[in-house]
């Protein structure tokens, strides 16, 4: 086990440094910075000065090897925008980022692991089919629409919720609503069609024949032969969430990293930017990590 991190550890390494790479060098073609940060009629020398003080009048190679050198000593830069270290801006925001989804990530899973293993039960149902129906249109549904349209009835016409923020718990509804939907009706048919698949063999068949209850054999004899390729989609709809749920973020003013990232990118803060692209890409290494070791502990036959 401790050789196959090793491998996974030393891929994500060597894709990492390529990102940061890519990220540099592209991040300075948006422009410079100085055409933010200093008023239109600020004149030549104030100019000069602040490129000086950020190191934007040297050759980009130069900028890069200074980055690299910085990065070495764990120093990630300071925030143009805030003035203070960017990973303390990043960790901040990663946070909150954080925290949403492991409120939503936890919903989703038990939610669609129950409605889905009811639905695979009784297949072709009254309720497989309401199940089946919500669950594609939640999975088909985009994000900023149901954002939006959260925001027209819950805010605007009933006044129940409030639109942005994170003050209570009233807050984190509408943001906690619209990125439960997609994943939950994705995971759901997941684990219907696990299930269907798992339902049909030949061991649950016989706990049938022998009377065993039916919570048993959906809960505890199917349920965990079903759960590798559940697992898979419940990673990855988990690494998009801490990746940065940028458009219900932004347009729920929430304060997680995939805003951080878009007004950073926006606003030219290139520290932050490349900052908040290793955290983001570390926790995708460590969550696909997860998942392969949850994978291990489920079925005995990977391991070796």
């Amino acid at each position: 086990m401790g050789k196959f991190i090793g491998k996974r550890a030393l891929a994500s390494g060597i894709s990492l440094v390529g990102l940061v790479i890519l990220v540099f060098f592209l991040s300075r073609l948006t422009g410079d910075p100085t055409d933010l940060y200093l008023p239109l009629d600020a004149s030549v020398e104030a100019r000069e000065q602040f490129r000086e003080m950020h190191g934007f009048n040297d050759p980009l190679i130069v900028q890069f090897g200074r980055y690299v050198s910085d990065l070495a000593q764990g120093n990630f830069g300071e925030s143009i925008r805030q003035a203070r270290p960017a990973m303390e801006v990043v960790l901040q925001a990663f946070g909150w980022t954080l925290q949403l989804a492991v409120i939503t990530m936890s919903l989703v899973t038990v939610a669609a692991i129950i409605v889905g293993s009811l639905a695979a039960f009784n297949v072709g149902g009254v309720f497989d089919r309401i199940a089946t129906f919500f669950s594609l249109v939640g999975a088909s549904a985009p994000d900023f629409w149901i954002a939006i349209v959260g925001i027209v009835l819950f805010a605007v016409h009933w006044h129940v919720l409030p639109t942005s923020g994170t003050g209570t718990v009233w807050h984190w509804v509408l943001p906690v609503a619209v990125l439960f939907i997609r994943p939950f009706g994705l995971i759901l048919q997941v684990v219907r069609g696990s299930m269907i698949t798992v339902l049909s063999s030949a061991y649950i068949k016989t706990a049938r024949a022998k009377g065993v209850r039916t919570r048993p054999i959906i809960f505890v004899h199917a349920l965990r032969n079903a759960m590798l390729p559940v697992i898979t989609v419940i990673g990855d709809q988990a690494a998009a969430i801490l990746n940065g749920a940028v458009v219900v973020e932004t347009i729920f003013g929430f304060p997680g990293i995939g805003k951080l990232m878009i007004d950073s990118i926006l606003l030219r803060d290139f520290p932050v930017v490349l900052a908040a692209i290793m955290v983001s890409a570390l926790a995708i290494f460590l969550m696909n990590l997860l998942i392969d070791l949850a994978y291990a502990m489920l079925d005995p036959r990977i391991r070796y």
